[in-house]
């Protein structure tokens, strides 16, 4: 009978000794997290979505939602804040507010800002009615001209384009280019 005592103690002891590793080990995994999503913020090593640093617009006619041309020669005249958003994107809905803050206080207003928005035309009306007023705002269905121009393969995608078209800075965070934006203008 004691031997089953000795046993049962010994089984618990591993168990909590079995925990207490499993607890550290989460910690860890959660530290080292945090260390690459910095890292990756800091050297700009995150996912490719669209145009890279130094890398040019390309050209692109479109109409935006209030009916006025847009095209690749309109992104030249002072800094541009550019933001992709798409439907069904919960990353896109997530980071939509920031964008819109960030937007709301741009130099240059509204002209300065431009966002393109893809999906179905019967989908995207939410987010294109958010943006509009802050921003020249296209809507397209996947594929189109401007996502095509400006290199976008995931969304969201943000980015600052100065006056020669180039981009200065994009990423897949908001923070990815109010950091650069605030040193831009």
């Amino acid at each position: 009978m004691s031997y089953i005592y000795a046993l049962v103690a010994l089984v618990g002891a591993l168990g909590i000794l079995n925990l207490v590793f499993t607890f550290g080990v989460v910690r860890r995994l959660r530290e080292h997290t945090e260390m690459l999503t910095q890292s990756n913020r800091v050297q700009g090593s995150g996912p490719k979505v669209m145009l890279g640093e130094g890398e040019t617009v390309g050209a692109f006619s479109a109409v935006t939602v209030e009916g006025a041309e847009l095209s690749q020669d309109d992104l030249t005249k002072d800094t541009t804040l550019f933001g992709a958003f798409a439907y069904g994107c919960s990353s896109c809905d997530e980071r939509l507010p920031a964008f819109l803050a960030l937007a709301e206080g741009f130099p240059g207003g509204k002209d300065n800002v431009f966002a393109v928005v893809v999906g179905p035309a019967e989908n995207v009306g939410e987010k294109r009615d958010r943006l509009a007023p802050v921003a020249r705002v296209v809507t397209e269905e996947q594929g189109g001209v401007v996502a095509a121009a400006l290199g976008v393969k995931g969304f969201p995608a943000f980015a600052l384009l100065d006056s020669s078209g180039v981009v200065r800075v994009a990423g897949t965070m908001v923070e990815d280019v109010s950091m650069a934006s605030a040193g831009a203008v």
